[in-house]
């Protein structure tokens, strides 16, 4: 955690509970579901490297974030809704991968500063069934990093 956030401006972060909708988020952002935004937002998939080639991994994480809670309401909600709003995420979740965890690194392009290599570190809220805070941030002295610094002010 080291390298985590050295100067929490330059760490953009966000509040998500265990069905993905984002409860907290700085200002400049609106709330949204990330799972339901990762299939049907364009703007996030192309921000993204490796937009819809990512989406398995998003779809086996949901698994293994649902676990055997399969009945619960919001995700009951949250499967139908994307299985009818798009055509990729019913394949995808036929095949019943499940991987816990993402990838430790999201390389983002930012339409002010361009590509952004973003650490991300995962935090569970002590005493919450399911809250995660979610938090990005660029080793010192990169171009990402500079990138952080110019974006911090806007948010």
């Amino acid at each position: 955690m080291s390298g985590c956030c050295s100067t929490p401006s330059t760490c953009p972060a966000f509040v998500v509970d265990g069905d993905w909708d984002v409860l907290a988020i700085d200002r400049s952002r609106p709330r949204s579901n990330r799972l339901v935004s990762s299939f049907t937002d364009p703007g996030v998939r192309s921000s993204h490297r490796g937009g819809p080639e990512n989406t398995p991994g998003v779809v086996a994480q949901l698994r293994a974030d649902i676990g055997a809670d399969e009945d619960d309401p919001r995700s009951q909600a949250l499967v139908g809704e994307l299985s009818v709003e798009t055509d990729r995420f019913p394949r995808l979740r036929v095949r019943h991968d499940v991987k816990a965890g993402g990838s430790p690194t999201a390389v983002v392009h930012q339409p002010v500063v361009g590509e952004l290599v973003l650490h991300r570190e995962a935090f569970a809220v002590l005493g919450t069934a399911s809250l995660v805070v979610v938090s990005h941030h660029a080793e010192p002295g990169t171009p990402s990093a500079d990138g952080l610094a110019v974006l911090a002010p806007l948010s």
